[in-house]
C-alpha cells in the first residue's frame, strides 16, 4: 500500500480531492515552530513597557503568558549576572591581615586596585577622594585602601602614594611615588585613564587628559616666546 504521507503528484491530487487526509506535520517540526512562535512573542513583549504589559494583561492567551514568563526569566537571569558583577562600588579599608584574602584571593575575573596611603599626606588624601568616585563609577572593580605601615611594615613614606593593580591575584601594574601621579595637580580623569591602561577599568575617555593639559601648556609657552619680528624690532631700537 502506498504511503499517504509520501510526496508524490498522485498523493497531492488525492489530498486536493479530499480522498487523502492533509499531510501530517512531523512532531519535531511542530515543536520547532512552537519555539519560534514563542520567541517571536517574547520579542514583541521586549518592546513593551511594564505599564503596557499590565494594561494588556486581561487579553493574554496561554501562549502570551508562557512567552511573558520566558521573557521574565531571561530578564531575571540578566539581572543576576549584573548583580554578581556590580558587587563593590566603594573603597574598602583593609589591614595587612586582610591582604591575602582581599587581594590575592579576590576571585576569578576580579580586578583589584589597592592604594597604600598615610594620613597627613595631601596627595594621598586627594587620591582617596578620586578613588571613592571611581569606585562608584566602576562597581565591577574592587577598590581597596590601606595605611602603608599597617599593610606593609616599614614601607617608606617616600614611596607614597602607591597604587597596586591586581587581576586574579597577580600584580599587573604599580604606581609608586608622588612624581608618577604628577603631584597635587592630579585630576580624576588622569587617574581613571591610567587605571584603564592597566585594564582595571573600562573608561569612556577617548584620549589621555594629561595630553590635553600638556598641549595647552606648550601652546601657552609658544605664545609667550618672542617672535623673529619682535627680535628684529628690539635690535633696531
Amino acid at each position: 500500500m502506498q504511503d499517504p504521507n509520501e510526496d508524490t503528484e498522485w498523493n497531492d491530487i488525492l489530498r486536493k480531492k479530499g480522498i487523502l487526509p492533509p499531510k501530517e506535520t512531523p512532531k519535531e517540526d511542530e515543536e520547532g515552530e512552537q519555539i519560534l512562535q514563542q520567541q517571536s512573542v517574547v520579542k514583541t513583549y521586549e518592546d513593551m513597557t511594564l505599564e503596557e504589559l499590565e494594561e494588556n494583561e486581561d487579553e493574554f492567551s496561554e501562549e502570551d503568558e508562557a512567552a511573558i514568563e520566558m521573557y521574565r526569566q531571561k530578564r531575571l537571569a540578566e539581572w543576576k549576572v549584573n548583580q554578581m558583577k556590580n558587587i563593590f562600588g566603594e573603597v574598602k579599608e583593609i589591614s595587612g591581615q586582610d591582604y591575602v584574602q582581599e587581594v590575592n584571593k579576590a576571585g576569578q575575573g576580579i580586578w583589584v586596585v589597592l592604594h597604600l596611603y598615610k594620613q597627613g599626606i595631601p596627595l594621598c588624601t586627594l587620591i582617596n577622594q578620586h578613588l571613592s568616585v571611581l569606585a562608584g563609577k566602576f562597581p565591577q572593580t574592587k577598590f581597596l585602601k590601606s595605611i602603608s605601615s599597617t599593610c606593609i611594615p616599614n614601607y617608606p613614606d617616600r614611596n607614597l602614594p602607591t597604587i597596586f593593580v591586581y587581576f586574579e591575584g597577580d600584580m599587573k601594574a604599580q604606581f609608586i611615588g608622588p612624581l608618577v601621579f604628577g603631584g597635587m595637580n592630579l585630576k580624576i580623569e588622569e587617574l581613571e585613564w591610567n587605571l584603564s591602561k592597566t585594564g582595571a577599568v573600562k573608561t569612556d575617555l577617548e584620549e589621555n587628559p594629561r595630553k590635553q593639559i600638556e598641549d595647552k601648556l606648550m601652546s601657552s609657552i609658544r605664545c609667550s616666546l618672542p617672535t623673529k619680528k619682535d627680535s628684529e624690532s628690539e635690535d633696531e631700537d
